[in-house]
């Protein structure tokens, strides 16, 4: 397993404590075996589990689902995660359902290629690069932004990287 994303190590610190954390599209894991470091029960998902190593999968506190995340209903209709980490994977239409499985006091660490990095390498289709802005926008109206990020990233390549919460639950956390 390699290191998380510094984007990643930056913001999981704000994902309460102990709480269920979600690795959405986990490839190789590395951000599963990071949370779960931090003490968070993780849901590792991905269509293809091959990439993850022995060691990984007997890692405690780790769950392993593998489903089709494009082509398939949402495998988490009714769960809730205090953290959801998405990196170097778009597929805009599960944003919604990225929101709604936010719990009280839930992160959204996000981080994917955008427009531009066509110039760098992969991915080059534009189905698959964020366009300006486009993170932003995607939580706009239900998420508070914590940090964004717009540019140019390691690699290099050309990046959107946000971390949000949803107020409104942010409020009853104060309650």
């Amino acid at each position: 397993m390699t290191e998380p994303s510094p984007w990643v190590a930056r913001w999981a610190g704000h994902i309460p404590a102990g709480g269920r954390a979600l690795d959405l599209a986990c490839g190789s894991g590395r951000h599963a075996a990071y949370l779960a470091s931090l003490g968070h029960p993780v849901e590792a998902v991905d269509i293809d589990l091959s990439q993850l190593t022995e060691e990984f999968r007997c890692l405690p506190g780790v769950t392993l689902r593998q489903a089709d995340l494009e082509n398939a209903p949402w495998p988490y209709r009714t769960a809730e995660f205090a953290g959801i980490v998405v990196t170097r994977y778009l597929h805009r239409p599960l944003f919604p359902f990225l929101l709604d499985a936010l719990g009280p006091g839930g992160v959204l660490i996000y981080e994917t290629f955008a427009a531009g990095n066509e110039r760098f390498g992969r991915p080059r289709n534009p189905d698959f690069l964020l366009q300006p802005g486009e993170l932003l926008e995607a939580v706009r109206g239900r998420l508070r932004v914590v940090a964004f990020e717009e540019g140019l990233g390691e690699g290099p390549a050309a990046v959107q990287r946000i971390c949000a919460v949803d107020p409104a639950r942010e409020l009853l956390l104060l309650e």
